[in-house]
This record gives structure tokens, sequence and C-alpha cells, in this order.
């Protein structure tokens, strides 16, 4: 997934569209500058305060650097639980995530130009010198040619643009000769490989060492690579070429849109999200702003700006148009089908679509900024963190937050443009959430679940890169930065690359093949070049009255812009459309309507009943669209009623000194014993129970009266053993795992089941460890002997007093704090819900009851299904006042999406085998259909 990171500096405002035929140094893109406006609503921040923030940031980057450099480097990330270096090979793969490291100091590299934008001259002449000392290119790994390009050449190419500055301006830098610069263009010969195909489209990785499709390489053999992987390369590749003069980087950068843009698809000017690089053919054929897709369209538009060619703009400006036409439903933003752009292709948005207002406020178009970007921060206020995706309706869709900058990024633009104060206070927030919430004594760690706090032994290189960038650059003055920012662009990476590369090295000739393919409304360019007047008129509060309808809409109420009533229907005195969680099978006037909307009923051998709608069945176009949100309606509530069946996961939380709940392991539920959804956390210190296993009548009862009883799972029942601890005087229990080593990196968590039989005896709460996990806890107490823990349903916040004493500790406790970052770096959090990417969870994330397929939409229930009645859904966390007449659900639904929560394992099936591949053939048979409708 591509990782947005950015844009240019601002330039001076300009009272009418400055024409294409201008480069990028001259700003071509006007934009608001920070000092042009300020909205009444929200009151000043005063200097000091911008300093204090300002300062806290720096000290923020300087735990997260310092600590990477002393427990990482040279590993390519640091892993701030364990306080050690994340080394590819010596870890369990994570996937795709892995292919961004290399073993090339990958960190490092990534920061640093963030240390110069963060004054830190000196720093940054060691790392540079560490870079060339110790990095090495020439690795036998395969990496992701996107990841590799915007992170690696990137950040060497931002470090050579600023070691330059500096070495002009005297005083840093002085032996620096462009020893970067030749560290890029080895790096891009390396990549230029992955270029050799027929579309020009990119292969997805190559072997640093070896290249492409050599036995010895271990790649080569890929078909599809995401949009953004091939469109997120022109300004790296084009600054390598103008900064050397080696144009071939920037012409194989430029095939690559080049093909882009000619496989659009020409009626909606959508791209998909996946394309096959021999072919041209997509793959996936959703299309939004999020992942996938993101930085294509961030590309399009800056390289307009760094390297003044028109078609670009024009380009951009296009895609936009359709973007803002079908995707944008202010203040959502919902990805579509390409061939037919009115229908919604999924019900949910991820996290890396955060970038877009800030996108949003380059292009000019502040006021569906302002909106996405208010709708985002009401998610985060409700969860301290951007989940990586979330529903229509706001609830958590995947719970991780691996740190990501989006949000902050398009903050910082949205301040640039409008310098409103309001922005800095949402800044401040973010700096409060990071510093309460994810920061831990080796550094920040991504949340595993942002529902109850727990962390992931992760900290990826664009927290660096990215996120103190944009935090520093908000709250800071011009004169709190060693260098004029507006003369640089920000990549996708936040890198800077000076202007003045479009006026250098210029060889590549620019055809114009933009027009061949479209007419271009001239009405597409009204917002390139704004001005205040433009963005304001004549209103101080403008964007405080844009932002102040979206105020509740993650809480209480639904914002009009998102609701669509189909007023002429209800006006002219027609029933509303029958809604899912009101259908009866045995009512014929339900069956009726059902009917009327193209839906028939099929009573199964097994006893389900399926329902099947045929669009082009229903008695209008109206009832068709009430048939495909009926159809979705049924599939969302069956797979809500089956997860109130699981129970969400726990958090343990140990806050004793000196910890100080800064350590929290997410952990397995029991159904039985105290639920902690529904009554006050349990507190208490540890104890081991005799025997550990906890099978027999305790021989330590003293030991574990009043306290939370620890056991090792195995040899008797979960029931067993927490009947034993209670008679014991336990006041919680904590089960180990007894299968030494296992760990929520590897295996899927289950949630503890009673013995068969009636168990309201049991009163205390039970949680489940992997083994790895519980190892904190012991090796906690064999370090303190007194462990204090906290049992809860999420992680609670820190005791202030106890923040006070870990603030002055004594010359007694500092050897102990030390101990302590050693166990509580063995930190690694378990999580109930194994997160998947969306193109690996739709198999497995079909409820057993239903059988969704692409267009002609089935849905299956089963007899004691038939009167619907929800309630709450706890496992996706359903926020107040959840608004049921989204837009998304009164559009067509032409495929069925996954369920609102990816692949969970409580250590059984959700769907027979037999039962996936029926579904899976019903989809790809409906997915052929709907070719053959495009035909």
């Amino acid at each position: 997934m591509s990782e947005p990171g950015g844009g240019r500096g601002f330039g001076s405002s300009v009272p009418q569209r400055a024409p294409w035929s201008l480069v990028a140094a001259t700003a071509a893109l006007c934009l608001v500058s920070a000092t042009s406006v300020w909205t009444a609503g929200a009151s000043p921040m005063s200097r000091e305060e911008k300093q204090k923030l300002g300062n806290q940031v720096l000290e923020m980057f300087d735990h997260a650097y310092g600590n990477y450099m002393e427990h990482a480097y040279p590993a390519d990330e640091l892993m701030p639980l364990t306080c050690r270096g994340r080394v590819r090979g010596q870890e369990p793969s994570r996937g795709d995530v892995d292919d961004a490291l290399g073993k090339f100091s990958l960190t490092l590299i990534d920061s640093l130009d963030t240390l110069v934008v963060l004054n830190k001259t000196k720093e940054f002449e060691d790392a540079v010198r560490k870079v060339l000392r110790d990095v090495n290119l020439d690795n036998d790994v395969v990496v992701s040619v996107f990841e590799t390009n915007i992170r690696v050449l990137g950040g060497l190419l931002g470090g050579h643009s600023l070691a330059i500055m500096l070495k002009e301006k005297g005083e840093y830098m002085q032996w620096y000769n462009d020893e970067l610069l030749q560290m890029a263009k080895q790096l891009g010969y390396k990549l230029l490989p992955a270029f050799n195909t027929t579309s020009g489209l990119p292969y997805p990785r190559i072997n640093l060492k070896f290249g492409i499709r050599k036995p010895e390489a271990r790649t080569g053999t890929e078909t599809d690579t995401c949009t953004a992987c091939a469109g997120t390369l022109i300004l790296e590749f084009a600054a390598l070429s103008r900064f050397t003069g080696a144009t071939i980087f920037e012409e194989y950068a430029r095939k690559a849109l080049d093909f882009l843009w000619e496989k659009r698809q020409r009626s909606s000017n959508l791209v998909g999200v996946t394309i096959n690089i021999h072919t041209g053919d997509w793959v996936r054929k959703d299309s939004g702003v999020g992942a996938g897709i993101d930085s294509y369209y961030e590309y399009l538009l800056k390289a307009y700006v760094l390297l003044g060619d028109d078609s670009f703009l024009e380009r951009f400006n296009t895609h936009y148009d359709a973007i803002m036409r079908y995707i944008s439903q202010p203040p959502l933003l919902l990805d579509v089908h390409i061939h037919k752009p009115m229908l919604n292709a999924r019900t949910w948005m991820d996290a890396l679509l955060a970038f877009f207002p800030g996108l949003q406020v380059l292009k000019g178009d502040i006021r569906p900024a302002i909106e996405t970007h208010e709708m985002l921060y009401q998610v985060i206020k409700k969860h301290n963190f951007l989940p990586e995706a979330f529903t229509t309706d706001f609830r958590v869709h995947w719970a991780q937050h691996p740190l990501r900058p989006e949000f902050a990024e398009s903050t910082y633009f949205l301040y640039k443009a409008t310098g409103d104060p309001y922005y800095l206070e949402v800044g401040k927030t973010l700096i409060e959430n990071l510093n309460k919430y994810a920061r831990v004594p080796c550094g920040f760690a991504a949340m595993k679940d942002v529902r109850t706090g727990s962390h992931e032994d992760r900290m990826d290189s664009f927290f660096l890169a990215e996120m103190f960038k944009y935090l520093y650059l908000l709250f800071a003055d011009k004169e709190d930065v060693i260098f004029d920012i507006e003369d640089y662009i920000f990549t996708t990476e936040a890198h800077l690359l000076p202007l003045w590369l479009s006026t250098t090295n210029q060889r590549i000739s620019k055809k114009n093949t933009t027009s061949e393919y479209t007419e271009l409304d001239d009405s597409n360019f009204d917002w390139t070049c704004p001005n205040t007047q433009i963005l304001f008129p004549n209103d101080p509060l403008y964007a405080q009255s844009i932002r102040e309808p979206l105020k509740n809409v993650v809480d209480k109420s639904c914002p009009r812009g998102i609701i669509r009533v189909r007023e002429e229907s209800f006006r002219s005195g027609a029933k509303p459309p029958l809604r899912a969680r009101d259908f009866m099978a045995t009512n014929p006037e339900h069956l009726e309507i059902l009917k009327k909307m193209g839906v028939s009923l099929i009573h199964l051998k097994d006893g389900r009943v399926q329902l099947v709608q045929h669009a082009i069945q229903a008695a209008s176009s109206i009832d068709a669209e009430d048939g495909l949100r009926f159809m979705q309606e049924m599939i969302e509530l069956s797979s809500q009623q089956q997860k109130e069946q699981q129970l969400p996961p726990r958090a343990v939380q140990i806050v004793s000194h000196p910890f100080f709940g800064r350590v929290v392991l997410t952990a397995g539920p029991a159904q039985f014993g105290l639920d902690l959804s529904k009554h006050k956390e349990t507190r208490g210190f540890v104890a081991s129970s005799k025997p550990y296993n906890g099978c027999s009548e305790l021989t330590n009862p003293e030991a574990v009266m009043g306290k939370i009883a620890l056991i090792q799972r195995g040899q008797c029942m979960f029931a067993e053993k927490a009947r034993n601890i209670q008679n014991a005087g336990a006041i919680g229990g904590i089960v180990i795992d007894d299968n030494e080593g296992s760990s929520s990196d590897t295996a899927p968590l289950f949630q503890m089941a009673g013995d068969g039989r009636d168990t309201d005896d049991i009163t205390i709460p039970m949680l489940f460890l992997f083994s790895k996990e519980g190892s904190i806890i012991l090796d906690a107490i064999r370090e303190y002997e007194e462990v204090e823990v906290l049992l809860s349903d999420k992680a609670k916040d820190r005791d202030p007093e106890m923040e006070n004493e870990e603030e002055q500790p004594s010359s007694e406790n500092d050897s102990q704090n030390q101990s302590a970052e050693q166990i509580a770096s063995g930190s690694q959090e378990v999580d109930l819900v194994d997160q998947e990417p969306p193109e690996e969870s739709s198999l497995n994330s079909h409820p057993e009851s239903l059988s969704p397929a692409v267009t002609d939409n089935a849905a299956s229930i089963s007899p004691s299904e038939q009167n619907f009645n929800p309630t709450e859904n706890h496992e996706t966390t359903s926020l107040d006042g959840e608004c049921t007449d989204l837009d998304n659900q009164l559009q067509e639904q032409s495929e069925t999406e996954e369920d609102s929560n990816p692949n969970v394992s409580w250590g059984k099936k959700v769907q027979p085998i037999d039962s996936i591949l029926a579904d899976w053939n019903e989809d790809i048979e409906a997915f052929e259909m709907m070719e053959k409708d495009e035909l």
C-alpha cells in the first residue's frame, strides 16, 4: 500500500490562474500563505505555546531517533517493545510489510532530511557519514520497488538536496562531494531492471543484488502491481535524472505514467487498484483515493509542480473531476467500480485516504478538504488514533494503527492554507495522544488495536520521516527553520526536492499525450491558483462554518451531507423502503416488496433461505436501488449477529513501578466469569499458583488470596482452573499458554470456552495470554517481586501521580528503570483480530449464513434468523448514534463487501471450506456476468 506523504510549500497568492506553461519554480500552483488568513472561530495560539509544542516535537523525535540509533542501528527499523532492531529474516515474516526492509539502515536514510528540518544539522552531518560508511545497497534481498523508491531513493535525494544547501551556507557539510547522490544513482540503476516489461510498468519487487527473473533473484514471476506502486516514481526518478543528467530514470517513470493514463477507464476517467503489468488489464476494478491508488494522483499534480509539464496537470484535473463526481460523498470518500462509478464498491474507508485533504489544499479545493479532515478528526477523537479502516457509520473495521502520518500532513496543509488556529489545536491533540498512548521506553510503538490500546512491536521508518516533520512545521514560524521550505516540494514520503530542478537538465521530450484522449472543459481548472478572496469570500468564519455541521458526525447525529432521503417518494405518500432489520420471511407483504425489488427467495436443502437479487427484474430503477441496499443491509446484519457470539479482546496493563501502565498486553477473553465490558476493571498484584497448572486445589492459597493468579494452560479445562483459584481467594486469573515461544505474531488468539456445564458459579475475570506475552509478567516478577496489573476491556489512562513519580525518580530507582525498559521491551501485544489486507480476507470474512455474489446479489439466512433484531456489535465497536440512512446504503451496491472485521479466528472455522468455495465460485460467476454486461 502506498504511503502518501505530503505536498509542496506554499507560494504567494495571485488573483487569477497561472498559465499551464509556467514552470514550478514560478509557483504555478499558487496557494495561500500561512499568514494570509485565520478563522475567527478559534483563539489564536500564542507564540510561546507554539514554541513549547515545537520543542515537545523535538523531544519526541529525539526519543524515537535516539532509541533507534542506540538499540537498532544499523538494522532497518526499531522494535520499540523489545528494544532491538528488526532484521529481515531474523524475525517472523510479516508478509508484504517486510518488503520495505532491505538491510540498508532504512530508518536512518528515511530520517536524513528530517534532521535538517528540525535544525539538527550536526546530527545530520554525523548521519550522512554513517550512511556513507555503513550502508550497503548490494544485498541479496527482495524488496518492494515502490517502498525502496519513496523511502530509500527519496531519502538519499532529500539528504543530498539539503546537504548541498548546507554546504552553500558555509558552516556545515563543507566536505560533502555529492556522495549521497552517487549512492542514489547506484540504487536507481539497481531498480531499472524492474521496468523490463512490455507495458513499461515495473515489477512490484526486485532483488537488489540479482535483479529480476534470475533463479537466484527469487522474484520476477509476479503479474500484478498496484496503481500507486507503478505511478509513484516520477518525482524521485525525474529528480535523479535532473541531478545527474542521466535521462533514463525520468524516461522510465514517464513511460509507466503514460501507460496508466492510457489504461484509465475512458467513460469514468478512473483507474483501478491493481493492474496486470504485462497486458494492462485491470485486476481489481474498484477505485478510490486510499490504499493502492492514493499517491498516483498525488504524483500527477506534484510532477507538474516540479517538472512544469502541462500534461501532468491536465491528467490530474481530469482524474480529480472524476473523483469529485463519483468517489467524493462529503465528508466521505467511498470506493466505486471503474465501469459503474455510480455504484459503491465497499462500505468502509482506509486510513491512507487521510492524505487527500492535503492534496485538495494543493489543488485549491478547500471546502471538501475541510469537511473530510473534520470527519477524520472526529473519528480520531473517538479512538485516539485513526483505525486502519472504518465503516461509513464510523465503526472500527480494522483496528490497527501503525502511527501513520497522513492526517498530520493534511492538518499541516490546512493550517498553511487557512491560518486557522483550530488546526494548531488538532496538532496539539496528535502530540498528546502519541505521548499518552504510543510512547514506550524505547521509542513509539504502533497500536495493535485502537479499541484496547494494545501495542505492536513496530516503529516504521515513515514515522520519523513524516510525522515529526509535519508536526514541527505546523508549529514553526519561518525563522524557526534554517532554510526556506517554500523552495522545496514534498514527496509522498515527505522528502524534500528543490524546485529549481524544473529548469535543470531538461532533455526529456514532452509529448502531450493527454489531449489525444479527452477534451477538457476549462472549468476543470477554476481552482488551480486560488487566492484568499476565492477561498474565503468575505467570511472570516468560513472554515468554522464548514466544520460545524460535522462536529457530531461520529457520536450522536448524522451530518446532512451523508444522508440522502428520497424526498420525492415520501412526499407522494409512498412507504419507506423495507429495511433488513424489519424483514420476516413469513410475512406475505414483505415477500411482495422483495419481489418488487427484484429479490427472490430460494429454500435450500439444509433449511436455510437464500436471497438472490436481479436488478433487471425490479419494478423500477428506484426499486432496484432499494433491493441492492436491502441485500447489503442483510449481509451486514447477519454478520453482525454472528459476531455478537464472539467477545472482543481484553487488556492486561502493568501499572506498578516502573511501568506505570506503559505496557499493555492484548488478552483473550473467556466465555465465563466476570464480563469486564460490563463491570469495573479488576486491579491487583499477581502471584503464581501452586500447582502452576491450577488443575487441583491450590497448595498456596495464602499467596493468591486477594491477588490475580497466574496459571499455566493445559491438563484440565479452563473453567476448572478458574474454580480452583477462585476457591483459593483469587480476585482474577491469567492463563499463560504452555506452548513455549507462542506469540500473537504467529498464531491467532481464541476465547476460552467453558466446560459444557453451568459456569455461573465463576465470578472472577479470566484472561488468556500467549507464552511470549505471559513471560513479560513473569520476568517482571523475577525483577521486582511485586507486580500490579489491571484487567480491563481496554487500556486505561496512566496514573498522573505515578507519572509524576516517574518524572522525578530517585537515584535508587534509576537502575530499576533501566531494567524495566528491558522487561517492558519484551512486550509484544496480542490481538484477537488477525488483521489482513482486503484482497486476502474476502474468502473467510463472509458470515456462515451468507452467500454473497458480485452482481446478482445473494444472501442466505437460516430459519432461526428470519426475524432480525440485532443488538450492538461489540466486536466492531458500534458508536453512539449509528446512522442508518447513509449515502452508501441508499446507493446501488453491485459488489458485496467483506465483513466489517477481517478474518477472525477463535480456534474454530468461521465457515466450512465447501461453503467458502461455493461462495467464491458464485462470486466469480457473477463477476463474469458483470463483464458481459459491460460488453
